[in-house]
């Protein structure tokens, strides 16, 4: 090994040990990858390191392109309202019980993820799914992980099911290992993932309700926060004997029935600064309180709630308070800010009581928490600030469907035939994928079927970020000859374990197993961008041709998307594993019947369709 082999194996071990500790995002890992990668080319002091040229050349890659465009076309098919008008066909199904309902339901999760990003399709159902699991009478932890892996399913079975799938295409076509090799076609997984689909969705049906646990939602577990309380303003008044105390002087925090959600100095809220904070006069206390509770509060001298002879219990700064559940979104502006910093106070007049992440529930020191994708918020407010905030598209809240502002119900017809039309012409190849998404996203913003500020928002800009870094970090490994050697590595490890016969099938089922693994504690993104030019490398090595070499990458697609055992290794379970209240077992529990089927089904097709057997 050369030291640019050694500094790509460095590289690479530390940008897994990110991925793994996640002390920093992946967006962030990536793009630090990237400027290392492009300091040491641009010093020019290594022989075998990519020059900065070389570097620059993955923007010129197709896929992340293409995967930008599936993004701004999934969003249209949300905005028109399609998915909208599945779930309420969807209710149609309630009455003929959990088994049928779960076999139309998963059935057309699958079949939408098959041609569109399944992360956005999952996003949009969960509140569907929470408001029917109640109408079937059942836990929705019976129904979530169901629908998280049909949308891995549905994504294995199509070129456009995931963006795993796009990448592997996108390095098909630009390895110099096999220079003709041509991109996936549109359904070359098909023969594989489809036959799968159809053994793991029945699977589910006829045993989900018996394999899936029993667990309560963020809003059940906190039990000691009631679902109903009274939204309260005090205010310090002028003398007050609370003036120049703090929180746990003046006995605030103490009274029975109430807790202290806020505190507002002038339009500002202070409430994060609360160990240091001292009371000036007019200083506004928000309290969440049973009735009970108001009475305890009115009882603090020097704060003004209301009269009590004039008003009452009902005050007309009190107002009948409710709590939902919020998901952030992939793409949600709040993205990496703390609580205080995205303004819930302010904006909506709203207060984030718990926030729900990895299967715990965090109640202290929520303000300097920074919001990551998929956390769950636990939201208390009125009525009409919940529903101002059901206007952004920041927060998924779960207690309802979201219902569009703007009505775009007409359109869902011809967002349906430009989608079709992509699949079409990408399908009998008459222009590349990239170019039909590309096509089809300018005909959605000349039809006004999605607004361009609509379309930029839709972007997973994040995952295009890792996509990039870890392309050149492939750069890296093929130019340092790191690749090289892990496939040297992998084919002597097969001579020493496998007979000459069963040396390809050993192979390859040890590509899927690292692959598997590989995908469960990173993003399948990653993984395939670091996987796909390894297999190629490996087939390279055996003296494999061109056609059994492709068996080597649809593997590791299949591999890299089949992850079933974490919460982690897919974002539809991250999602799932935070709304459903589900712990890190109930996936490996589950996960592993359904990762074993895709294992061995993996290499029995593709053995049976090569001939290998």
């Amino acid at each position: 090994m050369g030291i640019e082999t050694v500094i790509a194996f460095v590289l690479l071990f530390s940008a897994l040990l990110s991925f793994i500790l996640e002390k920093v995002s992946l967006d962030v890992t990536a793009i630090s990858l990237l400027a290392l990668i492009m300091l040491l080319s641009s010093a020019e002091i290594l022989t075998y390191w990519p020059s900065l040229k070389e570097v620059l050349y993955v923007f010129t890659n197709e896929a992340p392109l293409t995967i930008a465009a599936m993004f701004v076309i999934s969003s249209a098919l949300n905005k028109s309202r399609v998915l909208e008008q599945v779930s309420n066909y969807l209710q149609k199904f309630c009455s003929h019980g959990y088994r049928k309902f779960m076999l139309v339901l998963l059935c057309l999760v699958a079949l939408v993820s098959a041609f569109i990003n399944n992360t956005p399709v999952v996003v949009v159902l969960l509140p569907v799914v929470m408001a029917l699991s109640k109408s079937l009478g059942i836990s929705s932890s019976k129904m979530l992980i169901p629908v998280s892996y049909a949308s891995i399913f549905g994504g294995c079975c199509t070129l456009m099911g995931t963006s795993t799938n796009i990448l592997a295409s996108g390095i098909m076509g630009a390895n110099d290992v096999y220079p003709q090799m041509e991109n996936m076609s549109m359904f070359e997984l098909s023969k594989i993932g489809i036959p799968l689909m159809i053994i793991s969705l029945l699977l589910l049906v006829l045993f989900g309700r018996k394999l899936l646990p029993e667990r309560e939602a963020l809003s059940s577990i906190i039990s000691e926060i009631n679902s109903k309380e009274f939204l309260t303003e005090a205010r310090i008044l002028p003398n007050s004997p609370m003036i120049g105390k703090s929180i746990k002087e003046s006995k605030i925090k103490e009274i029975p029935s109430a807790r202290v959600i806020d505190i507002v100095r002038g339009k500002n809220s202070i409430y994060a600064l609360h160990e240091q904070l001292v009371f000036k006069e007019g200083d506004k206390i928000i309290l969440s309180c049973k009735p009970e509770g108001i009475v305890g509060a009115n009882e603090i001298k020097g704060l003004d709630l209301f009269s009590h002879e004039e008003f009452g219990i009902e005050h007309l700064s009190s107002k009948e308070s409710i709590m939902v559940e919020g998901v952030v979104r992939p793409t949600s502006t709040i993205l990496s800010k703390t609580v205080q910093e995205a303004n819930f106070r302010s904006r909506f007049n709203l207060a984030v009581l718990a926030i729900h992440r990895k299967g715990k529930n965090v109640y202290d020191r929520i303000d300097s928490i920074r919001l990551k994708t998929s956390d769950t918020l636990l939201i208390l407010g009125t009525k009409d600030s919940i529903n101002e905030l059901r206007k952004e598209e920041d927060v998924i809240l779960l207690d309802n469907p979201p219902v569009p502002l703007e009505n775009r119900k007409s359109k869902a017809p011809l967002v349906i035939f430009i989608l079709l039309g992509v699949v079409a012409v990408a399908s009998i190849g008459i222009i590349p994928i990239s170019t039909a998404a590309i096509a089809g996203v300018a005909l959605l913003l000349l039809t006004k079927c999605v607004k361009p500020s609509e379309a930029y928002r839709s972007i997973e800009w994040n995952i295009l970020i890792l996509i990039y870094g870890m392309l050149a970090l492939g750069v890296t490994m093929k130019k340092s000859g790191a690749s090289a050697l892990i496939a040297k590595t992998v084919e002597e490890i097969s001579i020493n374990t496998f007979s000459p016969e069963f040396k390809i099938i050993g192979i390859l089922i040890l590509i899927y197993v690292v692959t598997s693994l590989l995908t469960e504690i990173l993003s399948n993104n990653a993984t395939i961008v670091i996987m796909a030019p390894i297999s190629l490398e490996i087939a390279h090595q055996m003296e494999m041709g061109m056609y059994d070499a492709r068996a080597y990458v649809l593997t590791t697609c299949i591999a890299a998307s089949a992850s079933f055992m974490t919460p982690i290794g897919y974002q539809t379970n991250t999602f799932v594993y935070s709304v459903g209240g589900y712990r890190f077992t109930d996936f490996i529990k589950v996960g592993i019947l359904f990762n074993l089927i895709y294992f061995g089904g993996t290499i029995c097709l593709v053995c049976w369709y090569w001939g290998w057997l």
